[in-house]
């Protein structure tokens, strides 16, 4: 059985190619950490112009709720929405991972 992972990584000033190529680099440690992985889609590219940093917190924290294991990708502690994302996991039983 598949582990279900949410990929929390800070997005702010990146582009999407980079935020992407993270993400590419996390699932296969992922993988290489607990094999076969399904990757919750937690880049959102569907808000539009009027959206508020708390509209894709929102929405990731509710991603977050259907995950088995949490990934942290570096510079996580630089971000609000990640530090906000980890102690929910931390405080609701989710375990984390710090990569």
């Amino acid at each position: 059985m598949s582990k279900v992972i949410f990929i929390s990584q800070p997005m702010g000033g990146r582009s999407d190619d980079e935020i992407n190529a993270e993400r590419r680099r996390v699932i296969e440690l992922a993988r290489q950490q607990f094999g076969d992985v399904d990757a919750l889609e937690t880049f959102f590219s569907d808000f539009g112009p009027a959206a508020k940093p708390l509209d894709y917190l929102a929405r990731s924290i509710e991603f977050l709720a259907k995950a088995d294991v949490a990934i942290f990708a570096p510079g996580w502690q630089d971000a609000r929405g990640c530090r906000i994302e980890h102690q929910c996991a931390e405080d609701y039983g989710i375990p984390v991972m710090e990569v």
